[in-house]
């Protein structure tokens, strides 16, 4: 695929379906990617060593893509927000990140018990049918996954190891997930049933959940919930979770 020429000194190549190179003298100075998620929505990401080759790649992808597309950035990181601004990116939302201490002592979830005639199906535990059929229930309910952390899938596969569930008359009603994917265990959903909801359920799973992972050795888990969240924040600011830091998914329209 030949080259398109943006000034004398950057070439921009889509190299492959989704990628682009940013060229100076044959050397890669930058590179752009473009993915759909599971939602549907196009996201993409650009990084690059000079200002010029971020812009160049930026104009050749939002020239080439479907609007809108979506990007996230650590709004920490002002000039990479700044360079996404310039290019016509807009902030859709804000994902506060969480250090969540596990320590029962710290939480003060160690008299957070489950309200009467639900019980807490430990991780691994739960059957995969009722499970999904939980999970179902609940994204029909919400409706707008995309306001949803960024790492929690449309359509995930659904692993009981790594959930764990409320149980009342017969019936699940509320569930929280689990990833390791890396060394600090993340907590990436916390759902009830809305039928169910305000009744404690979701502190009992909170309480379950770290104090498991307290008693294998882990200190703290990592979470991240959307600033527009009232109920979730309220529930992470009310444990002495910590906030680390903030994410922002920015949008062109």
């Amino acid at each position: 695929m030949n080259p398109v020429e943006f000034s004398h000194a950057v070439l921009i190549s889509r190299v492959a379906p989704g990628q682009w190179h940013a060229l100076e003298d044959d050397l890669v100075v930058g590179r752009g990617e473009a993915w759909r998620r599971p939602d549907g929505r196009m996201f993409v990401s650009i990084d690059a060593w000079r200002e010029e080759a971020f812009d160049r790649l930026a104009g050749a992808m939002l020239a080439a893509l479907p609007k809108p597309l979506h990007t996230v950035v650590d709004e920490a990181d002002h000039d990479l927000t700044g360079r996404w601004r310039r290019a016509g990116f807009t902030t859709r939302r804000r994902e506060w990140e969480y250090a969540v201490p596990t320590d029962p002592a710290a939480t003060g979830l160690d008299s957070a018990l489950p309200p009467p005639g639900v019980t807490i199906k430990a991780f691994g535990t739960a059957e995969e049918v009722p499970l999904r059929d939980l999970d179902r229930t609940i994204r029909d309910e919400v409706g707008n996954w995309q306001d949803m952390p960024s790492e929690v899938l449309a359509r995930p596969v659904l692993d009981p190891s790594k959930y764990a569930v409320a149980a009342q008359a017969g019936e699940y009603v509320g569930l929280l997930r689990v990833a390791t994917v890396t060394r600090l265990p993340r907590i990436g959903l916390v759902a009830v049933r809305a039928d169910r909801q305000r009744r404690g359920i979701a502190r009992a799973l909170l309480a379950h959940a770290l104090g498991a992972l307290h008693h294998v050795g882990k200190d703290t888990a990592a979470a991240e919930v959307t600033e527009s969240n009232v109920a979730a924040t309220a529930l992470f600011d009310g444990i002495a979770a910590r906030r680390t830091g903030s994410n922002l998914e920015l949008v062109r329209w």
